[in-house]
């Protein structure tokens, strides 16, 4: 957990003079809401509608952002870094959003929830070795991810009728963009260290600018562009959906890189992951779907993970005591000398 004294908003709730847990139910309760909005808007998009054209939706979306940052009231002249900061992580986003949803066309859920829950142990091992942030996690990190991943697998596997659709194409797809996101979080968070006056709008609306001409070259190379233009326009209320999605999924960004600012990368890899759980759970609760022993499985290990994480982060830093330790003996130290000056001055012959 990082100790970021900075002062953060979150859609004008100061967050700066809450505690710690109040933080991160705040911050987790805006990306819960925007991204299972999210969800709900891609299964329709993509699995009713039949549409599957990632790189364009990304594309229009972006522009949803734009217009909300500005009604915000965001502006240039707010900014706090140069627009070449910017440059290596709107790639590796615009990157990530657009495999994400482009290997919906290729996989189905389940297949996509299996590698995506798996983003927490390459965004711990990329944040360790990332020059600007060098993370040391302790071990009993890395147990707690591995069975937060192992459950969530568990669980998504459960469902015999939903198995894993595989194809060759989307796996390319959803690795690529596995890659990219265990690099995203770590270059937010490598950002926000080393300018805390960065602000959450000033990150997205910089890699929104930067990274939105990205995405016109592989929607021109594969053709795609031309063909969602074609299919959007005979199907207008589709942009409907398309910018409430934005809407929602724009609440959940924001929410996203507050946790990045406050917590880090990794745990907030671990919240994103966990939304998967509940939205796989939620879909059981109220579609009421029999639970097996395999799907409590799952959920055990889940849990397992969850509280060896809060175990790990609510433990006392054995360095700071020590510290404090060292410190204490350094001042009696320091005060035993000066007893011992002062008796010598006693001591000496007055001249």
């Amino acid at each position: 957990m990082k100790n970021d004294d900075q002062a953060r908003f979150l859609f004008g709730i100061s967050l700066s003079d809450r505690p710690k847990w109040q933080q991160f139910l705040i911050c987790s309760s805006g990306f819960f809401f925007g991204y299972l909005v999210n969800g709900l808007c891609e299964e329709y998009v993509y699995n009713r509608l039949g549409f599957s054209y990632g790189w364009y939706f990304t594309f229009v979306q972006g522009f949803v952002y734009l217009f909300l940052i500005r009604v915000q009231g965001f502006t240039t002249k707010q900014m706090v870094n140069p627009w070449k900061t910017y440059v290596k992580l709107s790639v590796v986003l615009m990157c990530s959003h657009g495999l994400t949803k482009g290997s919906l066309a290729y996989l189905n859920y389940p297949a996509q929830i299996m590698f995506k829950s798996t983003k927490v142990l390459p965004v711990m091992v990329v944040g360790a070795f990332m020059p600007s942030l060098r993370r040391k996690y302790p071990v009993q990190d890395y147990i707690s991810a591995v069975l937060f991943v192992g459950g969530l697998i568990f669980f998504t596997l459960a469902d015999a009728n939903t198995s894993p659709n595989f194809s060759i194409i989307g796996v390319i797809m959803i690795t690529g963009a596995l890659v990219m996101d265990s690099f995203l979080g770590n270059l937010q968070e490598a950002i926000f260290t080393m300018n805390p006056d960065t602000s959450q709008m000033e990150m997205l609306f910089c890699s929104t600018v930067v990274g939105a001409p990205v995405l016109l070259l592989p929607m021109v190379l594969t053709g795609e562009l031309f063909v969602a233009w074609k299919s959007c326009s005979e199907h207008p209320y589709v942009y409907g959906v398309l910018v409430f999605e934005a809407m929602a999924t724009f609440i959940g960004q924001i929410s996203v890189l507050s946790l990045i600012a406050i917590f880090g990368a990794a745990a907030t890899a671990m919240v994103t992951t966990a939304r998967k759980a509940v939205t796989l759970l939620l879909s059981y609760l109220i579609f009421t779907k029999p639970l097996t022993e395999q799907h409590c499985s799952g959920l055990l290990l889940i849990s397992m993970g969850i509280v060896s994480r809060l175990l790990t982060d609510s433990k006392p830093p054995s360095r700071a005591v020590k510290s404090d330790n060292t410190t204490r003996r350094s001042h009696h130290k320091d005060a035993n000398l000066s007893s011992e000056n002062i008796a010598d001055e006693e001591k000496r012959p007055l001249v």
